[in-house]
């Protein structure tokens, strides 16, 4: 049986953007994958502080901004996970509750680079493809086998960018879908 090839795309999306949304995008435009799943993260290990948005805020804010794309999915696995939420916890458990699906990890250069230090690193370069994407100018490194580089239209957005520009009463309709910015203002986020 062939599985199903499904990327997790995990983050904080605090606030999800639409730079996150032209990057699955592109991994679907180029047939890496026939659906991209945004994974919340409740906990990032390698996030400091825990200023962050309730998770079920962030989640909601994720599902509105996926609307209407069915390759695109938010998803909440992580929420019901020891925490932190290690990737490779993650890819395990998703591989025995969805064993039709191959499960391809999608992370930026700026992971890539430090990648050798997150938690069972090993087991996820053995066990699950990887497709990395630059962050910046960054060129095509040397990669191991089953480790895909995807150089993409880079944008120019960030969601520290997103809150910050919140924080000053500045217009973000050019950095988030419509039903984000409109969820942000009526919940009164990142003020």
């Amino acid at each position: 049986m062939n599985k199903i090839p499904t990327v997790i795309f995990g983050g904080s999306f605090d606030p999800v953007h639409n730079g996150h949304i032209a990057l699955a995008s592109e991994v679907c435009r180029r047939g890496l994958a026939s659906e991209v799943w945004f994974m919340v993260s409740p906990l990032n290990p390698h996030k400091e502080g825990n200023n962050i948005t309730p998770e079920d805020v962030r989640l909601q804010m994720t599902r509105l901004a996926l609307e209407g794309n069915p390759a695109f999915a938010a998803c909440d696995f992580e929420f019901s996970m020891p925490r932190p939420s290690y990737t490779v916890k993650t890819l395990e458990a998703l591989s025995v509750a969805y064993p039709e699906r191959e499960f391809i990890l999608l992370i930026g250069a700026d992971n890539w680079e430090k990648f050798h230090k997150w938690y069972m690193w090993e087991t996820i370069l053995a066990n699950y493809r990887i497709i990395v994407y630059p962050r910046g100018d960054e060129k095509q490194p040397s990669l191991p086998a089953g480790v895909i580089w995807m150089s993409a239209p880079l944008h120019n957005v960030s969601s520290t960018m997103v809150r910050e520009a919140v924080a000053l009463g500045k217009d973000i309709s050019h950095y988030v879908p419509a039903s984000v910015g409109n969820f942000i203002k009526e919940n009164n986020l990142y003020k």
